[in-house]
């Protein structure tokens, strides 16, 4: 009698009870799962010799955790084992869901009161960006985030942005102040002489315009810096 060698592709439902994502999440909520169940939850099902916690575990492990699927170009997501295009455009969708959370519904948005509380609305996204982006976050007179804006796509140097350009939403939304933030996608967020001459010319004309710029902002891999605190283009 043959036996044959195939091994079976492993389901949420093969596990005990006590241990499944889905039932852990209704009974204890979402809070009390790893990031490896809460993937498992929408892959659904394994492959041979893994179920879907180690399938989610292996993709943080081989990306380097959520934020690495972030960046993840989706077909390099897709091309993992198990995955496809369906499952890679569930995860892509769910992370997308989550940054789009953090941008709604301004008006429950804390005030902008350090460095800190204006990356921590950036950083997850553009820290995931293969180019430079340059971005403006535009305050009201309580430092309550207004909108984000996108002005420029490419490289941030002080021969090609225009500063008129990073003013023209703020005054479009009657902003009292600004924060400017780009990222390196090298991911190292040390301020380059470019980035110092752009904050300083930004600066100047913030004062022209009596619009405050309080801070520019370095976004790179899990950090960031900010030039106001190095005492960088702001005098």
């Amino acid at each position: 009698m043959t036996e044959s060698s195939a091994k079976p592709t492993y389901r949420i439902t093969d596990l005990h009870e006590a241990d499944r994502p889905r039932e852990r999440l209704a009974s204890l909520g979402p809070q009390a799962l790893t990031n490896a169940e809460l993937i498992a939850i929408l892959l659904r099902v394994g492959v041979q010799g893994e179920n879907a916690v180690q399938v989610g575990q292996r993709l943080l492990t081989r990306f380097g955790g959520l934020r690495g699927l972030h960046r993840a170009p989706f077909k390099e997501l897709m091309a993992q084992h198990g995955m496809g295009e369906a499952k890679a455009s569930q995860i892509k969708a769910a992370i997308e869901l989550g940054r789009r959370l953090t941008l709604e519904a301004p008006e429950e948005k804390p005030a902008i009161n350090s460095p800190a509380d204006a990356a921590a609305l950036i950083e997850y996204d553009m820290s995931a960006l293969e180019q430079e982006h340059l971005r403006v976050l535009l305050l009201d007179r309580r430092n309550r985030v207004l909108e984000i804006v996108e002005v420029y796509k490419g490289s941030v140097n002080s021969s090609q942005v225009r500063v008129g350009e990073l003013f023209k939403d703020a005054i479009r939304a009657n902003a009292s102040a600004v924060i400017v933030a780009h990222n390196h996608p090298s991911g190292d967020p040390s301020p380059s002489p470019d980035d110092v001459a752009v904050t300083r010319a930004i600066a100047q004309a913030g004062n022209l315009l009596d619009i405050d710029v309080l801070d520019h902002l370095v976004i790179g891999a899990r950090k960031w810096v900010s030039l106001k605190e190095r005492g960088l283009g702001f005098s």
